[in-house]
């Protein structure tokens, strides 16, 4: 039988920690939540590998230390209000929500959404609500949030929903801009009159449906 405890102490001493996470509350994070909840049965046994985990069609579950630095990068404070896109099963938020003082998961597939509901409650996280709905439109009618993380890769920099951000506040994501090219975690961080930009890290991490480019107009 799997010691899940040890292995998921394993994923943070072998690949969150020597990947420039220092953060304790981060790291407790990753300590605290059970992964293996949030990724299908069948795969239970490779829930804490360093690379992304198929839950759904065309849907992944970001590697371990990506979300970890993605996480630190935006300094969720206790109070803060935060909004995770395209949730998934839920772990991304589960992670987000034993810092946050609330999160909103915004997931398109009913099933993922119910998965994650599931989930969560399993793992008491009371504060973290999952809302089925289109996550490019984000949550509007909770905004404006001090942090928002995109649980995998988009094509360009999402300008629109930086949008739902509070003054201060902080968009993480991973940006890959052709196919086949190595993606940038980046944050935008809302400042008086406008918004920053920033590049982090390199990350290879699967694209998320739905924030693909539009399709070019051919003459």
């Amino acid at each position: 039988m799997t010691d899940y405890a040890k292995v998921r102490m394993n994923m943070v001493d072998s690949q969150i920690r020597p990947n420039k996470v220092t953060d304790p509350a981060v790291l407790n994070a990753f300590l605290e939540v059970p992964r293996e909840l949030f990724v299908p049965e069948a795969l239970r046994g490779a829930a804490y590998i360093d690379e992304d985990l198929p839950v759904a069609r065309h849907r992944f579950l970001m590697e371990p230390m990506v979300l970890a630095r993605l996480v630190q990068a935006a300094i969720v404070r206790p109070t803060d209000q935060v909004l995770n896109i395209a949730g998934g099963t839920g772990y991304d938020a589960a992670i987000l929500g034993r810092l946050a003082r609330s999160v909103v998961a915004v997931e398109p597939d009913a099933g993922l959404a119910d998965q994650a509901r599931t989930a969560l409650a399993a793992c008491a996280a009371g504060n973290v609500a999952v809302v089925t709905a289109d996550p490019t439109k984000g949550h509007p009618t909770q905004a404006p949030y001090d942090v928002i993380l995109f649980s995998g890769a988009v094509s360009h920099e999402p300008d629109a929903l930086a949008e739902q951000l509070t003054e201060g506040g902080r968009l993480v994501c991973v940006v890959k801009t052709g196919a086949g090219a190595v993606g940038q975690a980046i944050i935008i961080e809302r400042v008086p009159g406008g918004f920053s930009h920033r590049v982090l890290f390199d990350a290879a991490i699967a694209e998320l449906p739905g924030f693909e480019p539009a399709p070019a107009f051919v003459f």
